[in-house]
């Protein structure tokens, strides 16, 4: 099975540090639609718009709507919930109004979590959200793969740590139980690829389409710098074996020659 992972599209009204996110958006889902038409679905973890604005929700939804298969969307701590509500009424929510879901597959359950809070750009998954993901855990027993926005540990980058899943210690322990059927964490929020492990689970993030983020691993560094590196999204191929994450620099025109 294929699966797009995009992430932190950051569509606004115009240009974002000099940049056209709209543009980098509709570049990429052209080039999934090209290349990856096979893909089970495009799965995006937040970050849709960067000011939260409707007119910006218009344009993400007219740019993504152009994809040729199924898309699920997650919130990121730039996105508004009453605009997205608003732009995307059918995007499931559980009882409390997070916008989260469990998608049922042939190789296993795909839980989308909502990791954003309201006055912050730090992330958080309160009790209410810890006891959905645990009923979702609970309803069956097949393989899982977690998607959210914000990753519940540290990577290095001061300024990104510091605004990292807030209740990473109480959302472990929702999944300790179940550590043996998590077979991968995919996540956004800090525009850089990272891959690795965290206490036993698997886990990769994309960079995001209109800027990265630096890298910067000085432990007295005072603010994040931004990057304008290539974008890219992740191809997954999931088999009962392996979980295999491709990064597809998909801006490169260059030619492919023989090795």
């Amino acid at each position: 099975m294929k699966v797009i992972h995009l992430t932190d599209t950051h569509v606004a009204p115009g240009t974002l540090y000099g940049g056209d996110p709209t543009q980098a958006l509709r570049h990429a889902v052209a080039s999934i639609n090209a290349e990856h038409s096979d893909a089970e679905c495009v799965i995006v973890t937040g970050d849709l718009t960067h000011w939260g604005d409707a007119e910006s929700y218009v344009a993400f939804a007219e740019a993504i709507g152009a994809l040729t298969m199924p898309v699920h969307l997650m919130m990121g701590n730039h996105d508004d919930s009453t605009a997205f509500r608003a732009h995307f009424p059918a995007a499931p929510r559980d009882a409390n109004g997070f916008v989260q879901c469990r998608l049922q597959t042939p190789l296993g359950d795909f839980i989308l979590m909502d990791t954003r809070e309201d006055g912050t750009h730090a992330g958080a998954y309160c009790a209410q959200r810890r006891a959905w993901l645990q009923e979702q855990l609970e309803a069956s027993d097949a393989p899982v793969f977690l998607f959210m926005h914000h990753p519940p540990f540290t990577v290095g980058i001061k300024g990104m740590d510091a605004i990292m899943l807030q209740d990473a210690e109480a959302f472990h322990e929702v999944l300790a139980s179940h550590k043996q059927r998590i077979r991968h964490l995919f996540f956004g929020h800090l525009h850089r690829a990272l891959f690795g492990n965290w206490r036993g689970i698997s886990y990769s993030c994309m960079r995001g389409l209109n800027h990265q983020v630096a890298l910067d691993l000085r432990p007295n560094a005072d603010h994040v710098n931004g990057t304008f590196e290539a974008p890219a999204y992740g191809v997954v191929l999931i088999s009962d074996e392996t979980v295999v994450v491709h990064m597809h620099d998909f801006t490169y025109d260059g030619a492919a020659f023989a090795l």
